[in-house]
């Protein structure tokens, strides 16, 4: 069977896959970006996949959603390609179908399912600081061909830029549109990304390596003290301080373990022999946190706006406002906002948004 020729190969495992999705029986795990159904493979499946029979795989299906974050490389099972020879913990991609995509399924506990906050614990971190190192270490070489016009290896503030020139033309100005009264009326003004640009630059050079840029408690399994960070689909080259800027804002780390990670990171950078990738470390760390904050007002603003049911009721009015003014008071100084509205101006621009904009 594995001599069957690729199309017919890959038209087989996707008939297989959507059988077994359609089914049910299993979970279906749903994210932002794609909705995952973790089953269990049959003889004739696992043999195309080359897996063991009648073990769990994961098939991911691409939802349609507002484009947030830059993706360079279309193809994920590209990517894992390359990460799976060197991070063996983490999923292979099985079959690649174009339309959807099949992977191991990593057992273990989800980070997330203890919470989206607390203490994360010193082991812990520890083996993220590894996993830093370690994702640092994949050969660039061995990585997919950059967009054309990628900014050159260790030209930090040409990658920052590459961000907020992301955010501006891809994520802000296309959704002005729909979104713009609704930026404007919770304090986000046209000019936003314009005013962080003009306040944070990077000053150290550092080369660039391999980043996850996704690496939050949702995307992590444990497993006994090991634990497999999944998910590359968001996976770009560049600054490894923007890998751990995101990280460090989306783990919701307290400031005392905050700090600590900061310091788990560059030992296990220096014992790797990465000591260029700290370079300007304390300097330029706060620029990309800064970032993380500045960018994330736009998807948080909009998710919250379309997450609101049809029949919304004032407690979705005022749940959806909570991540509004969230969001909103961690962009206030990186992007220099003044009129910031109070809760009941939040609730009421959503609800104008809702009734007209939808």
């Amino acid at each position: 069977m594995h001599r069957l020729p690729h199309r017919a190969r890959k038209a087989l495992v996707h008939h297989l896959v959507e059988s077994r999705r359609l089914r049910g029986r299993g979970e279906v795990l749903t994210g932002h970006h794609n909705v995952n159904y973790v089953r269990r493979s049959g003889l004739v499946l696992a043999l195309l996949l080359g897996a063991v029979p009648f073990t769990r795989f994961k098939y991911r299906v691409p939802l349609r959603a507002v484009e947030v974050v830059p993706r360079i490389w279309q193809r994920e099972a590209e990517v894992l390609g390359v990460v799976c020879r060197y991070l063996r913990e983490v999923p292979r991609c099985l079959a690649d179908l174009g339309n959807g995509s099949v992977h191991g399924y990593r057992a273990g506990r989800v980070l997330s399912d203890s919470g989206p906050t607390g203490r994360v614990g010193e082991e812990l971190m520890r083996s993220f600081a590894s996993f830093f190192a370690r994702t640092a270490s994949v050969p660039v070489a061995e990585l997919p061909a950059r967009p054309e016009g990628w900014p050159r290896d260790g030209d930090t503030q040409g990658f920052l830029d590459w961000l907020v020139h992301f955010t501006e033309r891809r994520v802000h100005r296309p959704n002005r549109d729909r979104f713009g009264a609704l930026f404007d009326a919770v304090g986000v003004p046209e000019d936003a990304m314009a005013r962080f640009a003009a306040g944070h630059r990077c000053r150290a050079v550092r080369p660039f390596r391999l980043l996850h840029t996704d690496v939050h408690r949702a995307n992590v399994v444990v497993r006994g003290r090991r634990l497999a960070v999944i998910d590359w689909e968001l996976a770009i080259l560049g600054d490894p301080l923007h890998d751990l800027a995101t990280h460090l804002v989306r783990m919701a780390y307290g400031k005392e373990e905050q700090g600590r990670m900061v310091d788990l990171w560059a030992e296990a950078m220096a014992d790797a022999g990465f000591t260029d990738l700290t370079a300007g470390l304390h300097e330029d760390l706060p620029v990309y946190v800064a970032f993380e904050y500045a960018q994330s007002v736009f998807p948080d603003v909009m998710r919250a706006a379309i997450d609101l049911p049809q029949d919304a009721r004032t407690e979705h009015f005022r749940t959806a406002a909570d991540r509004v003014e969230r969001a909103v008071r961690r962009a206030r100084e990186p992007l220099r906002l003044v009129d910031v509205p109070d809760r009941e101006q939040v609730v009421e621009a959503l609800r104008v948004w809702h009734a007209t904009a939808r």
